[in-house]
């Protein structure tokens, strides 16, 4: 048996190959010439998938850059609340019962003593005429006076029957305000009908006194006639002079003519009326006017206290044409406005004060509304751009009334919903969209 030393020793005894050193270099030189063309392949691999990479990312970054950005929109939420429609306008006071003190006859008048607020009873003398240095009366004067007489006299008749026209209008209105009263007492009518009947009974009789008012006035227009014609005399020395009495009692609101002098019949001397009598005037555009009716309310601000309430009492039949601010001509009518709060609340106010009217045309306590820039024209129709998820959607509405700054919505939307106010060209159907202002 043959150990593997001995085997080992048998080696290294045997003479050596002399063609054994260069076949062993050919071959390492092949190897090494086989290591360099793999570690080639090797980098041409790694460049390859270097830009592969490279162009990948770049892909995706000028992908990323070039990616539609969120259009920034400012945001609101559909909500229930209350929304009314109303009408803003500038008015103004005045005294419902404005009685002008003219002079009778043409004459000399004495120096005035009365000024605007001083308090004067019905009868008491406001002012003094003497006749001219020349006869007072001529036959074309006398003529004249005359023929006032009987228009006087016919128009105190007039005057007459129009009170008693006031007179069967109140006791109308007064009956069906009992009526109405027992009926809403019973539950027949509702609270608003018995407003409106004690707002119809309260203009009867409002109406009632000013015929009356108007009753003495040509009372005393055809006193002052006679007087004209030397029939109703006072005498004494002072029979040939003429009292312009007051008609009414109440305040002297303008004195027109204060200093003495030569006035002609007609001239107006003196302005009478009751303060505690006010109504307003606002001056509406035509297009507006046609959706006020007779008992709308008003509220009104602006005149140096607390908000008032009132009701249109009437729109007059005619208008007038007023330039506006920019110089455009346009077409207005006056609307009445009687106020309906007690006389202690707006007692500082005067004739001629300056007031905001807001007269309510329709309101309500609670409703689906969003602001007026969030909705806008789409064919025959309307529309808004609702935010769900950072995305806007087109979505289709009916609208109701339009408010001031908020539009009610029928229709296509639910209270909580998010629109976009005011949304602009960008905005489409499926564009992204971030909160903020646009």
């Amino acid at each position: 048996m043959v150990s593997a030393n001995s085997s080992i020793d048998a080696a290294r005894a045997l003479p050596p190959n002399p063609n054994a050193g260069p076949q062993l270099g050919r071959e390492g030189a092949a190897e090494r010439h086989r290591a360099r063309e793999r570690q080639r392949a090797l980098s041409r691999r790694v460049r390859q998938v270097a830009t592969v990479l490279g162009v990948a990312a770049a892909a995706v970054l000028t992908a990323w850059a070039l990616r539609p950005q969120p259009v920034p929109v400012e945001l609101a939420i559909t909500r229930k609340a209350p929304l009314s429609l109303v009408i803003e306008e500038t008015g103004v006071t005045r005294v419902k019962d404005r009685f002008v003190v003219s002079a009778p006859v043409t004459g000399s008048l004495s120096r005035l003593s009365l000024e605007p607020g001083d308090q004067v009873r019905e009868g008491d003398a406001l002012a003094e005429l003497a006749p001219l240095s020349s006869p007072l009366l001529d036959e074309r004067t006398r003529a004249e006076a005359e023929a006032r007489l009987d228009a006087s006299a016919s128009a105190l008749g007039q005057a007459k029957a129009q009170v008693g026209r006031a007179t069967a209008a109140r006791e109308l209105a007064d009956q069906e305000l009992a009526r109405t009263r027992q009926l809403t007492e019973s539950g027949a009518l509702s609270r608003q009908a018995l407003e409106q009947a004690e707002f119809a009974a309260r203009m009867r009789a409002e109406e009632l006194s000013s015929a009356v008012f108007a009753q003495k006035v040509a009372t005393e227009e055809l006193r002052m006639a006679r007087v004209t014609l030397g029939r109703d005399r006072v005498g004494g020395a002072r029979e040939r002079r003429v009292e312009v009495l007051a008609p009414v009692s109440g305040r002297v609101l303008r004195v027109q003519q204060k200093s003495a002098g030569v006035v002609q019949a007609g001239a107006p001397l003196v302005e009478v009326g009751d303060p505690q009598a006010l109504e307003l005037v606002v001056d509406l555009l035509t297009t507006d006017a046609v959706r006020v009716a007779p008992g709308t309310s008003a509220s009104i601000t602006a005149w140096g206290g607390e908000p008032l309430n009132g009701r249109v009492s009437r729109i007059e039949p005619s208008g007038f044409t007023r330039p506006s601010a920019l110089g455009v001509d346009e077409q207005r009518v006056n609307v009445i406005v009687a106020l309906t709060d007690p006389r202690e609340r707006w007692a500082s106010l005067g004739d001629g004060y300056r007031v905001e009217a807001r007269l309510v045309l329709w309101q309500s306590d609670a409703v689906l509304q969003v602001p007026s820039g969030a909705v806008f024209r789409r064919g025959e129709g309307w529309a808004v751009f609702r935010i769900r998820d950072e995305s806007a959607s087109l979505v289709n509405v009916q609208v109701g009334h339009r408010g001031e700054r908020a539009i009610e919505i029928l229709a296509g939307l639910s209270a909580g919903d998010a629109v976009a106010v005011h949304p602009g060209d960008r905005v489409k159907d499926g564009v992204r969209v971030v909160s903020g202002q646009p």
